[in-house]
């Protein structure tokens, strides 16, 4: 006797997929339109000029775009089990760096300056690709709400490493900080966005486990500079 079929559930699974498959399809056409906004702003280099300036926020959106796709894909293979987790040994302030060099252009472009405060052989475990799009994430926003510092700072202490995006804006309102909703769900509007970044910070978080111990995401305001503080911990 063969067991009935929730034709429903297989319809979901199959629309979901779909949607997977069309993200990515979306993602690689961005990912060749950001490439040819690169080389036009390479051209447009030293213009003094409102032009020079659209293609700048043009850049920034496409790339912002880019990252929201790239963590729904991982988002939906971590749901559903897809994503093999690479927990390896990591120079922390290398993968900083990296993640510098990635927002590198939009830094310069928007006059912001960026401390990167790391211990240079600092070693770690954790998923290196999830990892560089939390932070790639926290200093997307960061660089929408600094007045014009950022700061990326990494500690090694009581058994875990706390990474931190820390800006000198307005900070975040009372009210988020007070529910921690943006933290826990990511469902909230967080800065004015959708909170899918958030939501995708905090599964990243999560999926760092070591002896019971299990990564955390918070946000606060603060730090150095007195604005708001991104914070990501990894047991």
């Amino acid at each position: 006797m063969h067991e009935k079929t929730n034709s429903n559930e297989t319809d979901s699974f199959a629309f979901a997929d779909f949607l997977a498959l069309s993200v990515h399809d979306m993602k690689n056409s961005l990912g060749m339109l950001i490439g040819a906004l690169e080389s036009t702003i390479k051209e447009a280099q030293g213009r003094d000029s409102p032009l020079s300036a659209r293609l700048g926020q043009m850049e920034y959106e496409a790339k912002r775009l880019n990252n929201n796709l790239l963590q729904l894909l991982c988002i939906y293979k971590i749901r559903n089990e897809r994503y093999p987790v690479d927990m390896q040994e990591h120079v922390i302030r290398t993968v900083l760096e990296e993640v510098v060099a990635a927002n590198r252009p939009q830094l310069e472009f928007r006059g912001i300056q960026l401390e990167v405060d790391c211990p240079g052989d600092a070693l770690w475990y954790f998923d290196k690709e999830l990892i560089c799009g939390a932070l790639n994430n926290a200093l997307n926003n960061s660089i929408q709400h600094t007045a014009d510092k950022l700061r990326l700072v990494a500690r090694v202490a009581d058994g875990a490493l706390t990474l931190r995006v820390e800006d000198n804006g307005g900070g975040y309102p009372e009210s988020l900080l007070q529910s921690e909703v943006a933290a826990n769900k990511g469902i909230h509007y967080y800065r004015g966005s959708t909170g899918l970044g958030m939501y995708f910070s905090a599964m990243v978080a999560h999926l760092h486990q070591n002896e019971g111990n299990i990564g955390s995401l918070t946000i606060e305001n603060g730090g150095a500079y007195g604005g708001g503080c991104f914070v990501l911990r990894l047991p």
